[in-house]
């Protein structure tokens, strides 16, 4: 088995973990999801589903740099993300369930759920129309061929590759966590993306000035 399918492998089972745990708790708070449970093509079920796989694929680039570097500061920084995108993604996930949507929307897509030129905004976030492997498109994910190239470098390449990508990922996410605050309905999702906005902000930050350790710069 490969590093990016072990890492994929490793970040579908912490999704499942919290996803029980984060279902229980958002039905129980005063906020509940249940009450007025959104519809299908909501920006609350877009947001969840889209972000969903935003987050796997940020899971998955943080175990392939913690298997590519033995650099302390990369390593805690992408436990950090791991940790926290598998915590919020199982969140998400369990939301899905709670309100008895689809994680998979086939007849949508993605980024329908954000009202304007959302979709133009892709570019102005560290690059143009990132794919995803099926193909969708995303705000700053990385292609295919860019999460092979980062799963091939070893040591100082491997956490530029990483900071850089990390970097226009976070970038696409705060844009997305910023269309969920304007539009989401769902006060507990709301406050989720407010979160998503205030710590991937600061994470872009640290990146940028760990990048910049490593005589690199971030992509434009």
């Amino acid at each position: 088995m490969t590093r990016t399918h072990w890492a994929a492998v490793v970040a579908v089972v912490l999704a499942l973990l919290f996803a029980g745990a984060a279902t229980v708790a958002s039905a129980g708070g005063g906020d509940s999801a249940t009450a007025a449970a959104p519809t299908a093509d909501s920006a609350d079920a877009g947001f969840a589903r889209d972000m969903a796989v935003h987050h796997q694929q940020a899971v998955e680039m943080s175990f392939i740099v913690r298997d590519g570097t033995q650099d302390d500061e990369v390593r805690r920084l992408a436990y950090d993300i791991a940790n926290t995108q598998a915590n919020q993604r199982g969140m998400m996930l369990g939301w899905l369930d709670l309100w008895g949507l689809p994680k998979v929307a086939p007849d949508s897509e993605p980024m329908a759920w954000m009202a304007g030129d959302a979709k133009g905004g892709h570019g102005g976030h560290g690059g143009s129309g990132h794919q995803a492997e099926d193909g969708s498109l995303m705000p700053g994910m990385a292609t295919k061929a860019e999460v092979e190239r980062l799963d091939k470098a070893v040591g100082k390449q491997a956490e530029i590759e990483y900071l850089q990508l990390m970097i226009v990922h976070h970038n696409g996410g705060i844009s997305m966590a910023k269309g969920c605050v304007e539009l989401c309905t769902v006060g507990a999702e709301r406050d989720l993306a407010e979160g998503m906005v205030a710590a991937q902000e600061s994470e872009v930050a640290l990146m940028v000035d760990l990048l910049h350790k490593r005589g690199a710069d971030a992509r434009s």
